[in-house]
């Protein structure tokens, strides 16, 4: 039987059977294999990006079972402004808008962000589904749970962000007291919004990078403990730097959830440090360094003063 005209439409289809898993158990692949598989895991998760998409474009002004809309939900902080400070024309919150069809723009940018966040699964399981051939099965796993926090991670910094940005907006507007109110364009502050959410929820990251680093037996926890000063005053101003307002709270908030991350991180790394070294105690090389060569012994050996009787025939 041919093949049916939607999988001759398929870019995907032609050599997928030549870097399988199934016909190839120890994932070794040539450099043109590599390509057919690369171009397939970006043709899914673009796929999948481009769906989320359109997910989230309609849903910024249509409420699906109930939900709020995303409009709603990015406003929501701005509207949390006292009535005295914000635009509100019709008697609602509302954004400017300044140029011609920025509105569009805007809920395409939306809508992206959303079908990058709401289809992360697809597109993390992509890029893991991509390296795996070149690692082992015990590295596969810490791929995984890699993968796994890091999204959890990353959820948990733009949830932290989002609840931060109305105490900044109210501080900031706070200044000029009675004699101006913030109308803010649609484009500037909703690029605000998502900019601080992604800020957090990348800076969520650097304490999962500490624990795959001492995991690896780069960073260990005394080295992190004899630095955690100089550290701690890192964060601080890694925050005031990488915090897109001028505000005190969204910089103090960063800074406090990094603080409080990476004392869970030093946490986690004196605990894999101790069950190492009593492994390494088991094994007893603790007296060895790991990074050391082992000590060869070069003392000649004595020979046996008796020799051992040989036997030799005629025609030796």
């Amino acid at each position: 039987m041919g093949a049916s005209p939607l999988s001759r439409l398929n870019p995907f289809r032609g050599d997928r059977r030549r870097w399988g898993r199934r016909h190839n158990p120890d994932g070794t692949m040539t450099l043109v294999d590599h390509l057919f598989e690369l171009r397939y895991r970006l043709g899914v998760a673009m796929t999948a990006v481009i769906i989320g998409a359109v997910v989230g474009f309609i849903w910024f002004s249509s409420a699906p079972f109930g939900w709020p809309t995303l409009s709603d939900v990015l406003l929501r902080p701005y509207c949390q402004l006292p009535a005295e400070q914000r635009l509100s024309p019709h008697g609602s919150c509302q954004l400017l808008q300044t140029e011609p069809f920025e509105i569009f723009m805007l809920r395409m940018k939306v809508g992206l962000s959303v079908g990058a966040l709401l289809f992360s699964p697809v597109w993390l399981y992509q890029l893991w589904a991509f390296i795996t051939p070149g690692l082992h099965a015990n590295e596969r796993k810490f791929a995984r749970t890699f993968v796994f926090f890091a999204t959890i991670l990353f959820c948990a910094g733009a949830v932290m962000a989002y609840f931060v940005v109305p105490e900044a907006l109210t501080f900031m507007a706070g200044f000029g007291g009675g004699a101006f109110f913030t109308a803010l364009s649609g484009g500037k502050y909703i690029s605000f919004v998502l900019l601080l959410l992604v800020i957090f929820g990348v800076s969520f990251e650097l304490p999962l990078l500490l624990v795959m680093l001492n995991r690896a037996g780069i960073v260990t926890y005394d080295k992190l403990r004899s630095w955690w000063r100089g550290m701690v005053f890192a964060l601080f101003v890694f925050a005031a730097v990488a915090t897109p307002g001028q505000d005190p709270f969204s910089m103090l908030a960063l800074a406090a959830a990094l603080s409080v991350l990476f004392a869970v991180a030093m946490a986690i790394c004196r605990g894999h440090d101790r069950r190492k070294a009593r492994k390494l105690q088991e094994q007893g090389l603790t007296e060895e360094g790991l990074d050391e060569a082992s000590k060869i012994d070069d003392s000649p050996s004595e020979l046996d003063p008796t020799p051992s009787a040989i036997k030799h025939d005629d025609v030796t």
